[in-house]
């Protein structure tokens, strides 16, 4: 391939991107009061939002679902010929069915019957405001009339990216409306790099029944019961005063420290050997930074407080290394 061929392809490459730009910006002022009643209708969707669609508008369907269960708005999506044989039973009156078809005249269509039967709400995503689609929802967003990005004017493109962006600010929209925090978010992404990313604490900490906790005041000897006697402890206890409050920290590396010196401390009040105002965290941060805590100063448990510092549990260096920290 010489060099003018590829320099003629670098530019058309270009080009498409710029056809397909511009088509998403030529949607920013039809967002409208339209806009507004389709946020409106997902937040207060009872049931689940049931996307629909055939062909390519069909895929971009099946993300924009994908995107608002990821993001706290129950959906999943249906096929719109495979609806018609079957799958119809699955949408009941308390869902909204968001359907996507750039003509408004494809089988789409035939679905809208039943659907109106049910009695659940649609919204349509379409290029024709006088589609049969259009004229049988509820509500209509519009992406206008957009001209493919193909040579041929015909294969998809340009009006697919139209849909998913305007489907991906429903979404968002519904989600800053809803004040969605990172750790509701996390909930839904417990697996791969942006899972770790978003885990919390208390979602991998040693809590309750697993969470040895002991008075100031106890013996050493006792403290060592105790830890051994909990199940799943790992090989630490969280130490407070007659507050409850977090004053210390005592671990089976602290144990072997002080034996290598003498043994009279196990009869001494834990108070005596324990850590006192040790590394801690609070159950609510994200677990990379206890895992950042814990490599940083090179130990393997922490203690995991709340607001008023009581010790809710412990973490320890294997449970994040399971996790794949």
């Amino acid at each position: 391939m010489n060099e003018e061929k590829l320099l003629s392809d670098i530019e058309y490459g270009r080009n498409i991107l710029s056809l397909e730009a511009d088509a998403i910006r030529g949607m920013i002022p039809s967002i409208d009061s339209s806009f507004q009643n389709a946020v409106d209708l997902t937040i207060g969707c009872e049931g689940r939002i049931v996307v629909t669609g055939v062909g390519k508008a069909g895929i971009i369907g099946q993300k924009i679902s994908a995107t608002l269960a990821s993001t706290g708005t129950p959906s999943y999506w249906i096929h719109s010929s495979e609806a018609r044989h079957g799958d119809l039973g699955r949408i009941v009156s308390d869902d909204v069915v968001l359907a996507l078809s750039n003509s408004g005249e494809t089988e789409v269509k035939l679905l809208l019957p039943i659907i109106k039967k049910i009695g659940a709400m649609v919204i349509a995503i379409t290029g024709d405001k006088k589609s049969t689609l259009a004229k049988h929802s509820d509500v209509v967003l519009d992406i206008g009339r957009i001209e493919e990005a193909c040579p041929l004017r015909l294969a998809p493109s340009a009006s697919t990216t139209a849909m998913l962006a305007l489907g991906d600010a429903l979404a968002l929209t519904v989600l800053k409306k809803k004040n969605l925090s990172s750790k509701d978010y996390a909930f839904y992404h417990p697996g791969g790099d942006l899972g770790k990313k978003l885990i919390t604490v208390n979602m991998v900490m040693r809590a309750e029944e697993a969470n040895p906790v002991v008075a100031e005041d106890l013996l050493v000897k006792d403290v060592l019961r105790v830890m051994t006697e909990t199940k799943g402890c790992p090989g630490a206890v969280n130490i407070v005063d007659k507050n409850k409050i977090l004053t210390g920290f005592f671990t089976d590396g602290d144990l072997r420290r002080h034996l290598l010196k003498e043994s009279a401390f196990l009869d001494e009040p834990i108070s005596k050997v324990m850590t006192k105002s040790p590394k801690m965290i609070n159950k609510d941060h994200l677990a990379l930074e206890a895992y950042k805590i814990l490599r940083e100063n090179k130990i393997d448990q922490l203690p995991v407080v709340d607001e008023k510092l009581l010790p809710v549990g412990i973490i320890d260096v294997q449970d994040m290394l399971d996790l794949g920290y």
